[in-house]
């Protein structure tokens, strides 16, 4: 067995906060948002087909656990970078959010 082996399956665990899978931190667009932030904006920009296909997609593309997903989407929303660089998503997904805040 090596070490390698000896590791825990990537799905088994939650990336810390800095933990990016395989993006690269010094990839910043002139915006300030790194690769995985835009990366996570671009999911949320495309339509999905039905139940589980977003989420099967952010743990093949992004390598997060769909609650890691989310907590790092909340994130974003509330980040000045992520307005500039994405507005109509942002602001679409800060409604969304509102509205679910107001039914509770």
């Amino acid at each position: 067995m090596t070490t390698d082996d000896a590791r825990e399956p990537d799905d088994a665990r939650e990336p810390a906060a800095d933990d990016i899978a395989d993006f690269d931190d010094d990839d910043v667009d002139e915006g300030g948002l790194g690769e995985r932030e835009r990366a996570v904006l671009g999911v949320e920009r495309r339509s999905w087909p039905g139940p589980g296909a977003k989420e099967r997609a952010v743990r093949e593309s992004l390598g997060l656990s769909p609650t890691r997903y989310y907590q790092l989407l909340n994130a974003l929303l509330d980040d000045p970078r992520a307005l500039a660089h994405d507005p109509v998503t942002v602001n679409r997904l800060r409604r969304v959010r509102d509205e679910k805040r107001l039914k509770r």
